[in-house]
């Protein structure tokens, strides 16, 4: 009898072993099971109509759309330029969103995806059309930029009458006061910030400065991310993806025909 109910024991302790052990692996490795892609956080110094508050800006679309193709959730913080780029290199952040070439020998512990995210035309703002659009005829002006954007610094090494700023708003409120003759910042940007300010005596100056194509950096720890990355972006591009966020989002900014 004993050796009997023994034997019908044994079935019951293997069962119970098995569910033991099933819920032993579900509880421990909960990310196992269908979480949230992890999140990968950017500095940005961008503003509307490139970026905006409710993501749904130019470069919104298309960063997140080519972060989400490599398993990523893209979340955005906003810094100061020269923040921004000390935080990502001191990898308090994982990278920046849009920066020119050639910081990585500045900033040694950010790596370039080796594929542009969009080009910027670094434009050249004033009351006075008459301006020539020259790096000489900005610099014999009262100028203003952002602190930080690098190109503008190096640009305007030496010159006498050079003021910085610590955003946009505040940049071109004293353009309209007359403190500076010339504002530089980026051409989408600038239109749009005219017109959601109302400011009509305000135009860019063609040509632009410079055009530069500008690139998303992420720090060396993401070193891997980057290939895959830049092939996400060039995917986007064959499928079309740049063409219809540049007609939804940066077309409607275009300054007139002849303006």
């Amino acid at each position: 009898m004993l050796m009997s109910w023994a034997n019908k024991e044994i079935p019951c302790k293997t069962l119970f072993f098995k569910i033991a052990l099933i819920a032993q692996v579900i509880f421990s490795t909960p990310l196992a099971f269908a979480v949230d892609n992890p999140v990968i956080v950017l500095n940005d110094t961008n503003e509307a109509p490139l970026t905006t508050a409710t993501h749904s800006g130019y470069l919104d679309m298309i960063a997140t759309e080519a972060f989400r193709r490599i398993g990523y959730t893209l979340k955005l913080e906003k810094l100061p330029a020269e923040r921004a780029l000390i935080n990502a290199n001191d990898g308090l952040a994982d990278g920046d969103l849009t920066r020119i070439a050639g910081l990585e020998s500045l900033y040694p512990n950010l790596i370039r995806v080796p594929e542009k995210l969009t080009q910027w035309e670094f434009t050249a703002f004033s009351k006075d059309s008459s301006v020539p659009s020259t790096w000489e005829a900005v610099r014999s002006h009262s100028v203003g930029h952002i602190r930080g954007w690098k190109i503008y610094e190096k640009n305007l090494a030496g010159a006498a009458r050079v003021t910085t700023t610590e955003d946009s708003v505040q940049l071109f409120r004293m353009l309209e006061l007359n403190r500076i003759e010339v504002a530089l910042y980026e051409r989408w940007l600038g239109l749009a910030l005219l017109k959601q300010q109302g400011v009509r005596n305000v135009h860019p100056i063609s040509p632009p400065l410079a055009v530069r194509e500008m690139f998303i950096y992420l720090n060396k720890r993401h070193t891997l991310l980057a290939p895959k990355l830049a092939q996400a972006l060039r995917t986007l591009k064959r499928e079309g993806f740049y063409d219809r966020a540049f007609r939804e989002k940066l077309l409607p900014y275009r300054e007139p025909t002849g303006q």
